[in-house]
């Protein structure tokens, strides 16, 4: 960059860059003391489409998102664990409608989206929630088993989206929410699958936060979250000593609080987002190092999974 008009260009933009920068610094600082309740806004009569509602973490956004006046729609592969999550919003006065598809069936899920529109309505907030693990080392890990944790936790969440998305951009209204995990930001051993699968997942929320933005979509609001080991059964026999296994209950009113206030990011334990800028500053073997004081090496030891009874 030679010429000394686009120099002077490319400082002028940098010098705003600061300035709003501070801005937008101040802004959150005073809105952090702000109580959330007076940041929320108003889904009532929303149409909220929860992949993965038959079970665990999905139920309980399920049943917050009816409770804050949504009209409920759960995907999942469960026939049994989808009527059920529809029965248990039912029984608290709100409105569900439940629908078996097959997320690694991309045709699957096109026709089953398109039902929903003509039985339900255009989709306004859309939760991409579906799961799975399998827990084993990358020599140990099936070539299905691999295949089919990318297909759910990154590949169908283009499928859902394409699905839903163009509605959004039309009204330029909308919300898509990823389910991601602190493994879509640090790496772990006997999670190599799963951790790429959810590395893929928050790159997806990041570079549709960024198409939309550049495509003047402002008004379509997108939001990733990352947590750490929940109490849900999928993960059961991990452990670590310390960083608290999060109740399933409260990560649900977290995303979905999260929606509400249009939080793009969200950390669970919230702390955790200085974990991530410390590593960025760290060298490889210091990393290492943090690691192993903290046996995350040890995380996935006595992994047994989700039992089927779940």
């Amino acid at each position: 960059m030679s010429d000394p008009s686009e120099i002077l260009v490319l400082v002028r933009r940098l010098l705003l860059w600061v300035v709003v920068t501070v801005y937008y610094i101040l802004e959150a600082t005073v809105l952090w003391f702000v109580p959330r309740k007076y940041k929320f806004k108003d889904i009532r009569g929303s149409v909220a489409l929860v992949t993965g509602g038959g079970s665990g973490i999905g139920r309980l956004i399920c049943l917050r998102l009816a409770a804050e006046g949504a009209t409920v729609v759960t995907w999942d592969v469960s026939e049994a664990g989808n009527l059920e999550t529809a029965k248990l919003v039912q029984a608290a006065a709100g409105k569900c409608h439940a629908y078996t598809v097959d997320l690694c069936d991309r045709n699957a899920v096109y026709a089953t989206a398109a039902k929903v529109k003509e039985e339900v309505g255009k989709v306004d907030i859309l939760i991409n929630n579906a799961g799975v693990v399998t827990g084993k080392s990358l020599m140990d890990s099936p070539d299905d088993s691999i295949v089919k944790t990318f297909d759910v936790n990154a590949i169908c969440h283009f499928w859902t989206t394409k699905a839903f998305l163009g509605d959004m951009m039309a009204a330029d209204k909308g919300h898509i929410v990823t389910i991601a995990s602190m493994a879509g930001k640090m790496g772990g051993s006997m999670v190599v699958d799963y951790c790429a699968s959810k590395f893929a997942a928050v790159g997806f929320h990041e570079s549709l936060q960024a198409e939309l933005k550049v495509g003047g979509k402002f008004g379509v609001k997108t939001t990733v979250v990352c947590p750490m080991l929940i109490s849900t059964g999928m993960f059961e026999g991990s452990y670590t000593r310390f960083f608290p296994l999060l109740e399933p209950k409260w990560v649900a009113d977290e995303v979905v609080d999260a929606i509400l206030m249009d939080v793009s990011t969200l950390y669970l334990p919230h702390y955790m987002w200085i974990l991530l800028l410390k590593l960025l500053m760290l060298p490889q073997k210091s990393i290492d190092h943090l690691a192993h004081a903290l046996d995350m090496g040890d995380l996935m030891k006595n992994f047994v999974g989700r039992r089927k009874a779940d």
